[in-house]
């Protein structure tokens, strides 16, 4: 009996259109504001912001399976360094990102004993040192308490070029982000993350750095999110603590995933469109969209536990954006004793890290 050899494919004709398509798509987004309203040129910021943030919280759970809901503590910090920043003197558009720096440098001594903890004790730890960061902004007189200040700097700029620039930081973040994240899940660090995600103690066996690993992943999700927060601080303009610091932000990241396709590239984006287009049509409907959000965050992971894109890759085999190797494994091989080859081959696909 003849066995045919697997296959292993990462790159598809499929993934080359893809990619060819979001270099078209970016280009557009990017002269887009000369065509768009002042109201639309801001939700599409919105929208960026929440790709964003879907794309970290997924590569810190879905991929790292660090599963945190205290994610906002990071949301709140990157924008009140940018005010704290503004106040000294720096431009308020460079403080946006200066202040993402910083949050990345806080988030590395949070993780030398946070990344200690494991499964539901690192989320509530997480969640417990966002609620501590909360009270100590507080504690700052520059913000007043829950009476907040403003990023008052910015209002020197005119607001539609303010509105474009802002725009073109968000798209520009975003862009950076996704193509960092793609290309660290791509390579050996990828894998790495991966195989800390099944079974830390096996990938701990075979040579794999897992604090480190782990901690790069923390420190890279704490700084896009510090990104996410001061590019919103610099659309609202007003900085209130219970606002940024709010658990809902993580709760938004979550229902991103989790809708869209935990542990797929793909699918961050895809929940972050999706939850853009409910929040526009339903946002002003009050608790009654926020009640809609969790239900159907319940129905997704109830019924369709790997999100939409998760399980249109398993059906239909869709990979857009792969950042891991699949193995084809041809069945049914021909038999060389006397029998006759079967009419067609059928091939079984397994996505490896």
């Amino acid at each position: 009996m003849s066995a045919a050899s697997p296959v292993i494919e990462r790159g598809t004709a499929a993934s080359r259109i893809a990619g060819f398509g979001v270099a078209i798509i970016i280009l557009l987004l990017a002269v887009a504001p000369q065509f768009l309203s002042a109201g639309a040129v801001d939700r599409m910021t919105a929208l960026f912001i929440y790709v964003i943030l879907a794309a970290m919280w997924n590569a810190l759970a879905g991929f790292g399976g660090l599963v945190s809901v205290g994610q906002q503590v990071f949301f709140g910090l990157g924008a009140y360094f940018a005010i704290r920043l503004a106040n000294a003197g720096l431009n308020p558009f460079v403080s946006l990102f200066v202040s993402a720096v910083i949050v990345g440098a806080v988030s590395w001594p949070i993780s030398l004993f946070m990344l200690r903890l494991r499964n539901g004790e690192f989320a509530i730890g997480m969640w417990v040192i966002a609620a501590l960061t909360h009270l100590l902004v507080n504690l700052d007189r520059l913000i007043q308490g829950e009476t907040g200040t403003s990023l008052i700097s910015l209002n020197v700029y005119d607001a539609s070029t303010r509105r474009v620039a802002i725009y073109w930081l968000a798209l520009a973040s975003m862009t950076a982000l996704l193509a960092v994240l793609f290309g660290l899940l791509r390579g050996s660090t990828g894998a790495a993350i991966r195989a800390i995600r099944d079974n830390e103690d096996a990938a701990a066996s075979i040579g794999v750095r897992v604090t480190g690993t782990k901690r790069l992943l923390f420190v890279l999700a704490a700084f896009g999110i510090g990104v996410a927060g001061a590019l919103w601080l610099a659309t609202a303009i007003t900085f209130q603590p219970k606002t940024y610091f709010s658990v809902q932000w993580t709760a938004y990241m979550i229902f991103m995933v989790l809708v869209g396709g935990i542990g797929t590239f793909e699918g961050a984006i895809l929940g972050a469109l999706l939850f853009f287009i409910i929040e526009t049509w339903f946002g002003g409907t009050g608790v009654w969209y926020l009640i809609g959000l969790g239900a159907t965050a319940l129905v997704f992971s109830l019924l369709l536990p790997r999100g939409l894109w998760g399980t249109l890759e398993e059906r239909f085999g869709w990979r857009l954006l792969p950042v891991g190797y699949r193995v084809r494994l041809p069945v049914n091989a021909s038999v060389t004793t006397g029998g006759t080859a079967p009419p067609a081959q059928v091939t079984t696909s397994r996505e490896k890290a």
